[in-house]
């Protein structure tokens, strides 16, 4: 009779310790994406045994970042299923159990060596040119006490530990420089290996799929399985995320926030696209998929194992694109937690800017113009270049000219500007600058006979009349 194929189960574990970062995101969409298309579970499994560093509504961000990404979860914290909820903190019991069975079997140890202790330790075998490692005393010489002492595991030393990652292929750690690792801490909470390798096992996980820096740490849970007697999950260790200059992304180069990629104005489905980039690609080569193309075409052996770069100038790019897929209507909605212009204005101009808008943040800055009575008036910017001292005259008749175009439309302003640059004997470049940087304040805008329009004839004619005051 064929063996029964395991269902697929896959989980990310953050920890409530500040904002969420990216690289939950990252881990969260490779998780998500080898589950769904398995036709499996994707889990959310909350690790805050340290109690130290927890932060308020962290726990609560975490939900709300991957709700946002669309990378809801079929089993966590909010949704009381089957095995939830899956908070480690209330789990101590357990991972004490589990630690007690390993205790009395010989495979892990109590120990009390002070933290002065393993401090001078530590700073001896460094002075001899040595990894810094547990000198194994307790192992040697139990405590006679075990109230507040830690527990570690008792690590073979002889032989090699063997990883098989699917992304890495065979990865080979000899055991005698595998550290014997702490896995109950002094204040009873576990360490991230105890507990993950506890809950892993417990929640059925199939598919341990996290970031390239657990790796060296894996050999320490394969080691734990063996000693627990249990099946290993299979592995994959995604390549680090990635600052220009190839060090580890972090928050001194790069924002690592998912909230910052919100509040700036990042669509979810433009930064899970990005992300996909981050390591894998389509294998067709192209950059731009969706979410469900990603699920249908992931595979670990299309992930490359070398650290992709973080380039948050591809993601803007790769955002804008998104943008110009919406209609304007679609926009408008994307728009109104940015902009605090009314639906009706926002959709005269959306047409106008949408080519230029790469962030939902940058609208009010590229469009203010359109809708404020002032702007400020830069001088620079108004004088026609190779032209200053006739500008103040041409200005005049620009403004008289305004002042009577019935009607105020693109076609009336085009058939009204078209001849003044050689009535001026100016350039149409030159003049239709400076026009442009005395109505909107900047050099760049729409068209100038669209933007006029959208201004208005009464705005208009009011900045044209501020600049034939202002350079006087």
């Amino acid at each position: 009779m064929p063996k029964e194929k395991t269902k697929v189960r896959t989980r990310i574990a953050p920890s409530p310790t500040g904002s969420p970062h990216i690289g939950t995101a990252y881990a969260a969409l490779f998780n998500y994406c080898f589950a769904k298309q398995n036709s499996g579970d994707f889990v959310l499994r909350i690790e805050d045994t340290d109690r130290a560093r927890l932060v308020e509504g962290s726990e609560e961000e975490i939900y709300e970042a991957l709700k946002w990404l669309g990378l809801e979860p079929d089993e966590s914290p909010q949704k009381e299923g089957k095995f939830g909820p899956y908070r480690q903190s209330e789990r101590l019991a357990i991972y004490r159990q589990q630690l007690e069975n390993l205790v009395k079997e010989g495979k892990a140890y109590y120990c009390d060596c002070s933290p002065d202790r393993l401090e001078k330790l530590r700073k001896e075998q460094l002075s001899r040119g040595e990894a810094p490692h547990y000198d194994q005393k307790c192992r040697q010489e139990p405590p006679k006490k075990i109230n507040k002492v830690v527990v570690r595991l008792a690590v073979p030393q002889t032989g090699e530990t063997v990883v098989e990652d699917k992304i890495h292929g065979k990865v080979v750690f000899q055991n005698n420089l595998i550290d014997d690792q702490v896995l109950l801490k002094s204040d009873g909470y576990p360490t991230y290996h105890l507990a993950s390798v506890v809950d892993d096992h417990l929640m059925e996980i199939s598919h341990v799929i996290r970031a390239e820096e657990w790796l060296s740490s894996t050999p320490k849970h394969v080691l734990l399985y063996q000693a627990f007697g249990w099946n290993l999950p299979e592995f994959a260790h995604l390549p680090l995320l990635r600052n220009p200059d190839r060090s580890k992304i972090s928050k001194r180069k790069n924002p690592v926030a998912i909230n910052f990629y919100r509040e700036q104005g990042y669509l979810p489905e433009a930064l899970l696209n990005f992300l996909g980039l981050m390591g894998w690609s389509m294998p067709d080569g192209r950059e731009i998929f969706s979410l469900d193309e990603m699920v249908k075409n992931f595979t670990f052996e299309r992930v490359d194992p070398s650290g992709p770069v973080f380039d948050i100038d591809k993601l803007s790019w790769l955002n804008g694109e998104y943008i110009r897929k919406l209609s304007d209507r679609q926009l408008l909605e994307r728009l109104k937690p940015y902009t605090k212009y009314s639906p009706e204005q926002v959709l005269k101009v959306v047409p106008l800017v949408k080519e230029r808008l790469k962030k939902l943040s940058e609208f009010n800055s590229l469009t203010s113009y359109f809708f404020e009575e002032q702007i400020d008036f830069d001088p620079k910017l108004a004088v026609i270049k190779n032209h200053s001292e006739e500008t103040v005259k041409i200005y005049e008749d620009i403004k008289q000219t305004f002042t009577g175009l019935e009607p105020w439309d693109k076609n009336s302003l085009e058939k009204a500007l078209e001849v003044k640059p050689q009535e001026y004997g100016v350039s149409k470049t030159e003049l239709f600058q400076s026009i442009r940087g005395t109505v909107t304040g900047g050099l760049t805008s729409p068209p100038l006979y669209d933007t006029l329009e959208m201004i208005g004839k009464e705005r208009v004619v009011s900045r044209i009349g501020t600049a034939v005051e202002e350079l006087k």
